[in-house]
């Protein structure tokens, strides 16, 4: 049960959060900081390539993937951006130490730029990886923390080792899951403030001159706004937990980095909030959900709702749609596209709910920033009151 007494309870919140999630993602902005200073120091700004490459692999799971799709949002069209996650499960080894494995495409080679980023180091799958590319010819570069496994193996392959910067908050012990414990929800900036860096000095994802500070910036804002203390009419993040608790979510983008941020949030919400979400962009969504509408989840409410007894009976689960844009420039009393327009229409025509959230900046990554560090927060705050 959706517990929103919770979120006006900024005390109870504190006690609730034991794994620390929110004070995490309020220090998002500065782990993209540290993560730039740090990447400087590792020599990144000092490269000198002879030309980009032809497509870029990035391998990992969790937020690696999630950075991956972001990339490939900025990518120039000439290059490529492929994620790669495990390929499969193997019995754990001496090569396969935690029974995941990954595999480069028969195509890789020479050509191309292999970036292995995990937060932990100790994957011996990626360890693995990393002696696939360098067999191939393949460029690499690594994203791991000073002295892990997989940061040495970087120096055996002739790669780049890039820092990854970890979170300074410890979860509460008391909480802790050793088997499959939860990913530190800002991890994301820690490897793709590198990642980007990277990709921007090879000219593979030109970035605004600035760009990561700025996004550091924004971050900093939503966490200012989206603060537990800050009651739910004022807080965007916990509005949007409580249009989503004990719905069916369709997250619906328009843009590159909207699509990106709906996908992350389908990950963060099944992850930290138990629910799941379908996810599409526009005008896709319009035929690929379609189906929904038509079904009992969007056949609007019960004319006799008014009456049932809410403390006794369950909440009947209902669609909500939540619409996120990238609308650079464009202001937000001017005419929408067709597709925004014919979304509206058929939430509408269904009585079905449906929630937008806009970023107009022009820079895709501080746009990116702003609905990512909103739908975090949202995805945060939703677990907890479920959870609880």
């Amino acid at each position: 049960m959706f517990d929103d007494s919770l979120l006006d309870n900024p005390a109870a919140l504190q006690r609730a959060d034991r794994r620390r999630e929110l004070l995490s993602l309020a220090g998002a902005g500065a782990r993209i900081r540290v993560a730039l200073r740090r990447a400087d120091a590792a020599g990144v700004n000092g490269l000198n390539p002879e030309g980009r490459p032809r497509a870029v692999l990035v391998a990992g799971h969790g937020g690696v993937l999630t950075a991956a799709a972001v990339l490939a949002a900025l990518a120039v069209p000439s290059c490529q951006v492929w994620p790669l996650p495990p390929a499969d499960a193997r019995p754990a080894g001496p090569a396969f130490t935690d029974g995941e494995s990954w595999q480069l495409p028969g195509w890789a080679g020479p050509l191309d730029l292999v970036v292995l980023a995990s937060a932990g180091g100790r994957e011996g799958g990626m360890i693995n990886l990393a002696e696939q590319a360098y067999t191939r010819g393949c460029a690499i570069a690594v994203i791991a923390p000073d002295g892990s496994e997989l940061a040495e193996a970087a120096l055996q392959v002739r790669g780049l080792p890039l820092p990854f910067e970890p979170s300074a908050v410890e979860p509460d012990g008391a909480d802790a899951e050793p088997d499959l414990p939860a990913e530190d929800p800002a991890a994301l900036w820690a490897v793709l403030a590198p990642l980007l860096t990277l990709a921007d000095r090879i000219g593979v994802a030109p970035l605004v001159p600035g760009s990561l500070e700025a996004a550091a910036d924004r971050l900093d804002e939503v966490a200012v706004r989206c603060r537990p203390d800050a009651q739910a009419y004022d807080n965007p993040a916990k509005t949007l937990a409580g249009q989503l608790a004990e719905t069916v979510p369709l997250l619906w983008s328009d843009g590159a980095p909207a699509a990106a941020a709906g996908e992350r949030f389908a990950a963060a919400l099944a992850d930290r909030a138990g629910l799941p979400a379908l996810t599409a962009r526009l005008p896709q969504a319009l035929t690929a959900h379609r189906g929904m509408f038509n079904g009992r989840l969007g056949a609007g409410a019960d004319p006799d709702d008014f009456f049932r007894d809410r403390v006794d009976e369950p909440v009947p689960l209902q669609l909500q749609v939540l619409m996120l844009r990238h609308t650079p420039g464009v202001a937000e009393l001017e005419e929408p596209t067709w597709p925004v327009a014919r979304a509206r229409r058929l939430a509408a025509a269904h009585e079905v709910r449906i929630t937008e959230h806009t970023s107009s900046l022009e820079d895709p990554l501080q746009a990116l920033a702003e609905l990512i560090g909103l739908t975090d927060f949202a995805a945060v705050y939703l677990g907890l009151a479920t959870r609880n």
